[in-house]
């Protein structure tokens, strides 16, 4: 199995050591981890201050940057929620991004909800 790491802004910027964190865990749990290149952040901070053209440009960036992974994993719930929310509505302007934002809100889940609902770890 494969997923893709979105490691926020705040992980990128304050907290690296949740990446580092991720990547070994979902690597011993046999997850082949990726980190695509060119990631920013999920858009929330531009969104709730109410500029949600400047935040339908990272969603079609995003969505983009993540087109061919096949689980989006993410340590943030916030950004999570921003990605699997938000983003599909931002993008409704373009069919072909707002599909492609869905698509990313499918495979897109919190660190916490993919160990479970994906890996299955109960404990």
């Amino acid at each position: 199995m494969k997923a893709s790491i979105m490691i926020t802004c705040l992980g990128d910027m304050f907290f690296p050591e949740v990446g580092v964190a991720m990547v070994k865990l979902l690597r011993g749990l046999g997850v082949e981890v990726d980190f695509p290149e060119g990631q920013t952040c999920c858009g929330m901070p531009l969104f709730n201050s109410g500029y949600h053209a400047d935040a339908a440009e990272v969603a079609a960036r995003t969505a983009k940057l993540f087109e061919a992974s096949e689980h989006v994993v993410v340590p943030s719930g916030s950004c999570a929620w921003m990605v699997k929310t938000e983003y599909p509505g931002l993008l409704k302007h373009d069919p072909a991004l707002m599909a492609s934002a869905i698509r990313l809100a499918a495979k897109t889940r919190e660190l916490s909800q993919f160990l479970v609902e994906v890996l299955g770890v109960e404990r």
